[in-house]
């Protein structure tokens, strides 16, 4: 079938280029003769569909840009980047016939014949049950002999990453828009006007949403009313500490505050009850006070608290169908706080969801299906999956197997699917879950997160926020309590994950400062050395962790081929090593060296989707798993103490033991802090001092020392910026060169997006979607 004479772009279909076959979805092309697919990032996937767009015609570079690299600043090197993987990919030779030929000075022009090929195999891969039969691990720990004959779901974490990011490659890039209306001109379709038929002028696609906000600063986690024609959100207010409730009507008319509260102190999380007739809201402040409200949602009537909550715990709750409880997620450890718990609104009593809480995990943002037949959450949301329950209990039923962060999800109005926000590299995206089917599909939204949608109406709104972050240096200490600031490799990209050498003077960070997801290196005392690091992709959930000889490091992250792991990294030589792992059935989430260099520490998801510190002896073949600490969610190595620091996802706190991992050495060194939803916003300096960046009401990014006994230390405060978070994905301390160096948002803000929901709405007649959605 060619392209010339069709005009939709089925994206389970694979494409023939050439003698090439394109899988769009896994984004892989097989070249005659080659003994395995070559796998292409993102973005070389988005230049290849402009190209196929305007198969035969030249594009030219500023094209590409405009189309591939929306709302950044890259430069020309990124397309040149995406070409030379391209033609690797197609196994283009000088000698042979070209697949891509370049236009000098002009641009690129796609010369192979292009036509779609059907292909079950490009289907989207169903999600695994959540208790597939798997085989047992051999010998201690969990090492296995071999492949299991029926693998465990989260065994191939980067290849399901992979999957839900190009499952709709083509809308995430707004290039299938592109490429009905560059064939529509192309087969005669209607055109602009002054348009000649042999110069068209290519469709600029259709947004898939509009804007329900604008103004400047943030307006944060919406809730729609049951018809779609309200929307309430958080927000904040010029001249104002702190953020408000308001609402307004959906056909973008003035908000109107309906919360009051005092200046510094915040009210967050509205929900709006499935009657329509009240919000529900957390306030946060004056001090430590944590308070859940309700209000009327017309703004009539006064504000009622219905129950406190702890300030420093990760509080989420929805409504009950019939809008009498809420149900909340963990709040605290124990029985009076830990797994799902209701709230009788009327009569203030508690009762547990029995069967749920599995002593250990954070279950948070639990939500009832459509029919109140079930209870959704998110367990571990920062390392974690989505999950149900029978809304009466039971045990809970595991639905997504990707261990990534999440940033909110809702039902769709029928219940036969949900709507999620996930992290991936350097952005969030929304992705649809098809629970008939457990398959994943990106909604080709770029950074957006915190999905509501209406009950009773096919409308989904969200959060899109598109932050900027830079690397910035402060003082470790100093006679003054703000330290200045110094912003280091500035770039309009976002920079995250420093970690700093025992040296003090190299650093490695990840950026999409060119357009991708890589690791760059610079020795801080001459910035001229900032380079790319080629070969790996560091993933998002773990900084880079250096050897103490400050010439190595291991990094967890992929590489061009798709093959996810730990890697072993030179940066100065730009040496990649990819490094052998005791068996396939657990999924690292940081690596670490010891001061034995024969060892390693590993914090990983195990074979039973447990989070564990392992230690390892990479001397044998295959490397032997020494001991195991269960419930460990980060950790890192004090060589100067001779101990692992760790935190739990079971409750706060920061705990040490000894670099054998051996149990009876378990110390915990903090009660308080870190906070587990903050697990990974601690560092440990060279001398074995930790720090902890927590946000304040008069500084959003304070820098604290904690683990230690006195409690001057304990209580001393250094400002790092006043007016900025700090990224929750870790920072980088030295006492030796006496900085800390933080990802801190440059640019920042939000705004309210509203769309149609995705599937699972056209076949329920209840479910409309209004016109001015459309």
């Amino acid at each position: 079938m060619s392209l010339s004479n069709d005009t939709s772009f089925p994206i389970g279909d694979r494409l023939r280029i050439g003698e090439c076959v394109v899988d769009v979805p896994l984004r892989e092309i097989t070249a005659p003769g080659v003994r395995r697919a070559r796998r292409l990032t993102p973005k070389s996937m988005g230049v290849l569909m402009v190209l196929v767009a305007n198969a035969g015609k030249v594009v030219g570079r500023e094209q590409l840009l405009a189309e591939v690299w929306p709302d950044t600043m890259p430069g020309d090197d990124v397309v040149t980047q995406a070409i030379t993987q391209l033609r690797k990919a197609f196994g283009q030779q000088r000698d042979g016939d070209p697949y891509i030929e370049t236009i000098a000075k002009t641009g690129y022009r796609l010369l192979a014949p292009v036509a779609l090929q059907a292909s079950e195999a490009a289907a989207p891969q169903a999600i695994a049950p959540a208790t597939p039969a798997v085989e047992a691990p051999a010998g201690p720990g969990f090492a296995a002999s071999g492949p299991s004959e029926a693998p465990a779901p989260d065994r191939g974490w980067l290849r399901e990453r992979v999957l839900v990011v190009t499952l709709a490659i083509v809308g995430a890039l707004a290039l299938v828009g592109v490429l009905a209306g560059v064939l529509m001109v192309r087969d005669g379709g209607e055109a602009s006007a002054g348009a000649s038929p042999a110069d068209p002028v290519p469709a600029v696609p259709a947004r898939p949403y509009r804007l329900l906000t604008s103004a400047p600063g943030f307006e944060l986690a919406p809730t729609l009313s049951p018809d779609a024609s309200m929307a309430a959100y958080s927000a904040t207010l010029p001249g104002r500490r702190g953020t408000v409730i308001q609402v307004q009507t959906t056909d973008a008319s003035q908000p109107r505050q309906i919360s009051f509260p005092p200046d510094g102190v915040s009210d967050r999380q509205p929900a709006w009850s499935p009657d329509g007739r009240e919000i529900a809201y957390i306030r946060y402040g004056p001090g430590d006070a944590c308070h859940v409200l309700v209000t009327p949602a017309n703004g009539g009537g006064s504000e009622r608290s219905v129950t406190a909550c702890d300030v420093s715990g990760l509080v989420s709750f929805g409504w009950s169908p019939d809008s009498r409880q809420l149900i909340f997620g963990s709040m605290g450890r124990g029985p009076q706080g830990a797994g799902l718990r209701l709230l009788e609104l009327t009569t203030g009593q508690w009762r547990d969801v029995e069967g749920v809480w599995d002593g250990v995990s954070l279950d948070h943002d639990p939500g009832f299906s459509p029919d109140g037949k079930w209870i959704g959450f998110v367990r571990n949301p920062q390392i974690g999956d989505l999950w149900r329950v029978p809304a009466d209990g039971g045990t809970p039923e595991q639905l997504t197997h990707i261990g990534g962060e999440f940033r909110g999800w809702d039902w769709l109005p029928d219940g036969s699917g949900m709507v999620f926000g996930r992290r991936i590299d350097s952005e969030v995206r929304l992705y649809h879950l098809d629970l008939a089917s457990g398959t994943i599909r990106d909604l080709g939204l770029d950074d957006a997160q915190s999905p509501s949608v209406a009950r009773r109406a096919g409308v989904l709104a969200f959060v899109r926020r598109r932050p900027q972050f830079g690397l910035f240096r402060t003082e470790r200490e100093g006679d003054d309590l703000e330290g200045a600031r110094e912003h280091l490799f500035a770039s309009s990209g976002r920079d995250t994950l420093p970690s700093l050498a025992p040296d003090g003077r190299q650093m490695v960070f990840a950026s999409d400062r060119t357009g991708h997801f890589h690791l760059w290196w610079a020795d801080l005392e001459q910035p001229n050395t900032l380079r790319q690091v080629e070969g790996v992709h560091p993933a998002t959930h773990a900084r880079p962790e250096w050897a103490p000889d400050s010439r190595r490091m291991l990094v967890v992250g992929y590489d061009e081929t798709g093959r996810e792991g730990v890697f072993e990294v030179t940066p100065t030589r730009g040496q990649v090593s990819f490094l052998p792992m005791p068996g396939p059935r657990f999924r690292v989430l940081q690596a670490m060296y010891t001061p034995d260099p024969g060892r390693l520490l590993m914090t990983v998801r195990d074979e039973a989707g447990t989070l564990c510190l392992a230690l390892l002896d990479r001397t044998t073949s295959p490397w032997r798993v020494v001991s195991k600490i269960q419930d460990v969610s980060l950790a890192r190595v004090d060589a100067s103490h001779a101990r692992v620091l760790f935190t739990r996802p079971s409750e706060n706190g920061l705990w040490e033991v000894d670099l054998g991992l051996a149990a009876g050495s378990i110390r915990k060194i903090d009660a308080e802090r870190p906070v587990r939803w903050r697990f990974q916003a601690w560092a440990v300096a060279e001398d074995g001092s930790i720090d902890y960046i927590e946000p304040q009401p008069a500084c959003l990014s304070s820098l604290r020392r904690i683990g230690v006994d006195d409690a001057v230390g304990h209580a001393t405060h250094r400002c790092l910026d006043r007016d900025h978070l700090s990224a929750t994905t870790g920072f980088t301390s030295s006492s030796r060169a006496n900085v800390v160096i933080s990802a801190q948002a440059v640019d920042d803000g939000t705004d309210i997006g509203l769309m149609e929901v995705p599937g699972g709405t056209a076949t329920t007649p209840q479910v409309e979607v209004p016109g001015w959605i459309k």
